[in-house]
């Protein structure tokens, strides 16, 4: 009884300190004090794998920790991004009848005609950048702006509350889920922690709003549903994804093993036929989640605010920076509008190796080469800000692959960007934090491969 108590205590201890560091984070942080984020970071992490540690088989306890944190942030307006202000004009305008795509925040700001309450405010809190340029975020996310819009339509912190709830909500899911699709595949469920209690995961996401928690609910469901069997109802599920954000798009082709190969106990014409629905499904159910939305106009807008990702914005970069340094010694000047154009189809060829040319029928290998998928997606973009990491975050979970954790640890030396006002980034900062990513990487890659290695020759 003494040993529990003991035991008990310390969890007690290590989750009272988190919930002080949370609280701090969420109520009392600026952006530019880079030395308290960094304190607190650290701190988090080292005492959330303590609570993890030692609480191994003790899944209720953890998760209600991990919904306590998350709910510290309930009543904070978000201080390390200013995409929310967005999320919630675009909401508000679709509230009034407005079709987001199609217009400008900063030319309603202009003309003084503005349909929505507190548009000068929103405007202000988006900043000049983001208001303008067309939005870029699909139905589903604008649906989840829409219903903060309902709820909360007059006050910005009420909508910020409404839409926090919605994240924890898809956190929840993923939860629920993702812990299932662990017991099925023969993992560990407590490796779900280091999701749902990550520290980077509960501030960038429920803390900063960004919808991403509710893109990786739809997958994780997805997938759970494609392990069941039910191919059908995961193609809806994976269309919902890409109706929050398109980065889903880049794991389509990457199925095509799953079926084929997966499949093998039936025909290999049913294989296809099965492999042809699931990718229809998924065209056909994004296509009408956009459909109250299209217009050729719409089309324009919303393929030059994505171009812009690709040729024009630069942040925390790997390999383009190393590529952009080149083009300066080499040529003189920034080449993003060329390189920009030539590194997507890298990612895409890139895709198709992992497609044709490893195996994946099985789901841990299929989630393998997601991971791997899309970390090479972000090693060759032009941008990565902290919170895309959330993707591969929680897809590593069900694979033997760390790295997206170590990622999301090393992740805040980008925010040493905000230390200036004018924004600066410090590029030996993004140096070492790569240096380890790619050392981490490059090891378990090595690792993990040998391993496959030797079990085919005693096999």
């Amino acid at each position: 009884m003494a040993a529990l108590w003991k035991y008990n205590k310390l969890s007690i201890i290590f989750t009272f300190i988190c919930a002080l560091f949370y609280w701090s984070f969420a109520y009392q942080l600026e952006r530019t004090d880079f030395i308290k984020i960094f304190g607190l970071w650290i701190g988090l992490f080292f005492l959330t794998y303590k609570i993890i540690q030692t609480n191994p088989n003790n899944s209720k306890l953890l998760a209600g920790i991990a919904l306590g944190f998350r709910i510290i942030f309930l009543l904070a307006t978000p201080n390390l991004s200013q995409d929310f202000y967005r999320f919630i004009w675009d909401g508000r305008m679709l509230l009034e009848g407005f079709n987001p795509y199609l217009s400008l925040p900063e030319t309603w700001i202009s003309q003084g005609n503005s349909p929505i309450l507190q548009a000068q405010e929103l405007y202000t809190g988006m900043g000049t950048l983001n208001g303008s340029h067309y939005t870029n975020y699909p139905p589903i996310s604008q649906f989840c702006y829409l219903i903060a819009g309902v709820f909360s339509g007059k006050t910005i912190l009420g909508s910020v509350v409404v839409m926090r709830l919605l994240i924890i909500l898809a956190d929840v899911g993923t939860f629920f889920f993702g812990r299932k699709l662990l017991r099925m595949l023969h993992i560990p469920e407590n490796r779900i922690f280091w999701y749902v209690l990550n520290p980077f995961i509960i501030i960038e996401l429920t803390g900063n709003l960004h919808f991403e928690a509710v893109m990786i609910f739809f997958i994780i469901w997805s997938l759970y549903l494609l392990q069941k069997g039910y191919w059908y109802w995961a193609a809806i599920a994976l269309a919902l994804s890409v109706s929050v954000k398109l980065i889903p798009l880049l794991f389509l082709p990457l199925f095509f093993q799953k079926f084929i190969v997966g499949l093998n106990h039936i025909s290999i014409k049913n294989r296809f036929l099965k492999l042809i629905g699931f990718y229809s499904i998924i065209i056909l159910v994004t296509v009408l989640l956009f459909a109250p939305f299209l217009s050729s106009e719409f089309i324009s807008n919303f393929g030059t605010t994505i171009g812009l990702w690709f040729q024009n914005f630069e942040f925390n970069a790997s390999i383009y920076y190393i590529i952009r340094w080149i083009g300066y010694q080499t040529i003189g000047w920034n080449i993003i509008g060329t390189v920009g154009k030539i590194l997507p189809l890298v990612v895409i060829g890139i895709l198709l190796l992992l497609t044709f040319f490893r195996k994946n029928g099985k789901t841990t290998q299929l989630i393998t080469v997601m991971v791997i998928g899309i970390c090479s997606y972000y090693f060759l973009s032009t941008t990565v800000h902290p919170w895309y990491l959330a993707v591969p975050l929680a897809l590593c979970v069900f694979t033997k692959y760390t790295f997206p954790i170590w990622w999301s640890f090393v992740i805040i030396l980008s925010y040493t960007a905000y230390i200036h006002p004018d924004f600066k980034e410090n590029l030996w900062f993004v140096a070492l934090q790569y240096s380890i990513v790619f050392g981490i990487f490059i090891f378990e890659v090595f690792k993990n491969t040998k391993r496959v290695s030797l079990k085919s020759i005693y096999n």
